[in-house]
């Protein structure tokens, strides 16, 4: 059953998902750190790189089916126009500023 993404838990995880969802580059950009990292399936990735092939430039969507760890771990239905939809995992760093520092993703 998929979680409403105004009822996930963590606010700072909760604009991530409205960001990707409605393709909002900018908001996106907003909520992470200046320096911040990611890595995809265990490897460290370049961000801009990443987000633009994997997300915005694909019509990335993700549909929420569990959180864990304060709302900071996602389990996800994660779909773009490249790989087509796939069970994948979230995990994020998140601040003391409310802003994501690091975020982890790959298939479940």
């Amino acid at each position: 059953m998929t979680i409403k993404t105004a009822k996930l838990s963590d606010p700072a995880v909760r604009a991530f998902v409205t960001a990707v969802n409605a393709s909002d580059r900018d908001s996106f950009r907003k909520l992470l750190t200046a320096d911040a990292t990611m890595a995809d399936d265990g490897d460290d990735r370049n961000l801009d790189d990443w987000i633009d092939r994997e997300i915005f430039s694909s019509n990335g969507h993700l549909d929420v089916d569990n959180e864990s760890n304060g709302g900071r771990s996602l389990l996800a239905h994660y779909r773009n126009d490249t790989w087509g939809e796939m069970v994948t995992r979230w995990d994020f760093t998140v601040e003391d500023d409310g802003r994501i520092s690091r975020f982890e993703t790959g298939q479940a």
